[in-house]
């Protein structure tokens, strides 16, 4: 039986030996909107919540996500830009501002792979800088205790807004809303006391109202003051079928009943082997980008289990923050890592050496990727040349009726496992 998965821009094959079932583990399938900039443009024009349009002499910010997220720009911002022109708002007094958090700040080189043309030649386009303290605006603490700085030139506009998915999010519960702006244009101290919060009971894949992360989210929201939200889901092949405007908190509530139904899987059992990906390009750009679907994959794997990991990984780690940790000096084994993020305390960046750790240290994870076989080595993943040399590697290592699982999109599956295996 033939494994194809997702990898970078192309697909992974390889060919699983006879006698094993294979079995899928995937969001269901939907077909996209027939006419997804009509539908874009009718949750535009018919908003959840109480909101205001912009006015005319007022400025505007649009928070963006970076080329890590898919969201397809060109249909969810014609129809703002369009309403705002009527509204009587300038060209020049609109600024797109991507919301890297703490990701690498993209070049304007870059700009046009998550923006039409039309808009760069049309609109001021900006990087956000999470440690370009100068340009960050101090709004206070929420309630869990968390410093609140966001991007400067977003909080001087008369008008927010926040574009981005509705999908799973590995312990923020689901992405979308306010998290665009709340997380993508906030500084490095914000990001790093609430990202530690993850270690928290409720701060898990599909959790939301009892999130303390994804809660804490919703507190620097209201401190920011954000005017309007759009919001779409994506099937597998990262294309529309739902959107979703207004007030973020609005489009939350009727988000995430559409993206649970979507993406939660129930599983049987947890299996012996799990092949997965992210869901290719961008959610397997960097490692730091693929240990979600690790993370998701895991959750379906039993203790003691094989896992490999097909993510091509062409930007290397992601985090030279999480690298230099996993080297200065060399950590050796995941007790290692435990012991030292004890020691040292909760950054981000090195958390990904702990989240990796988590999962690594309980199922054996073989990766499948363009990273250096050093690297990963160092980061204590075991490199492998190809998809099939890793299959028959776990299999050789595990019982003849292992059962096989595949999870081609697994940042977007949430795996329900209805029996639990004793670990």
């Amino acid at each position: 039986m033939q494994v194809e998965i997702p990898y970078g821009m192309n697909h992974l094959r390889a060919e699983l030996p006879g006698g094993y079932a294979l079995e899928f583990v995937l969001p269901r399938e939907q077909a996209s909107a027939e006419d997804p900039a009509t539908l874009a443009l009718q949750a535009v024009y018919n908003p959840l919540g109480e909101v205001k349009p912009p006015r005319a002499g007022q400025t505007v910010a649009i928070a963006i996500n970076d080329k890590t997220r898919p969201v397809p720009h060109e249909h969810l911002l014609p129809p703002v830009l369009n309403g705002m022109r009527h509204a009587g708002v300038r060209a020049e007094d609109v600024l797109f501002i991507i919301a890297t958090g703490t990701h690498p700040r993209m070049a304007p080189a870059e700009f046009g792979s998550i923006l039409p043309e039309e808009i760069l030649n049309t609109y001021r386009v900006v990087c956000h800088d999470a440690i370009d303290e100068a340009n960050l605006t101090h709004l206070g603490e929420t309630a869990r205790g968390t410093p609140v700085f966001i991007n400067s030139d977003y909080m001087a506009a008369d008008y927010r807004i926040v574009i981005g998915n509705i999908e799973p999010h590995q312990f923020q519960g689901f992405s979308g809303g306010v998290k665009s702006a709340a997380i993508g244009l906030a500084g490095e101290r914000t990001i790093n006391h609430n990202h530690a919060m993850m270690q928290e009971a409720g701060a898990r894949l599909g959790e939301y109202q009892r999130n303390p992360a994804r809660q804490d989210v919703e507190d620097i929201g209201r401190l920011i003051g954000i005017d309007f939200c759009v919001n779409a889901i994506l099937n597998r092949e990262k294309q529309i079928i739902r959107a979703f405007a207004g007030d973020a908190y609005a489009v939350m509530q009727a988000g995430i009943p559409e993206a649970r139904a979507l993406f939660e899987v129930p599983v049987a059992a947890p299996f012996d082997l799990m092949i997965a990906s992210p869901g290719g390009h961008p959610k397997d750009i960097n490692l730091y980008q693929a240990q979600k679907g690790m993370a998701h994959a895991a959750l379906a794997t039993r203790a003691g289990g094989r896992l490999i990991l097909c993510a091509a990984c062409p930007e290397g780690s992601g985090n030279r923050e999480y690298e230099y940790w996993m080297r200065h000096p060399r950590i050796r084994n995941h007790d290692d890592v435990f012991e030292r993020f004890a020691r040292d305390g909760f950054k981000v960046g090195r958390h990904k050496a702990f989240q990796v750790s988590r999962d690594a240290s309980r199922v054996s994870v073989s990766l499948v990727s363009e990273l250096d076989d050093d690297l990963a080595r160092d980061l204590l993943l075991h490199p492998q040349p190809d998809l099939q040399a890793a299959i028959e590697r776990a299999l050789s290592e595990l019982p003849g009726d292992a059962r096989v699982g595949v999870m081609p999109a697994a940042n977007s599956t949430m795996p329900v496992i209805a029996q639990k295996a004793s670990d």
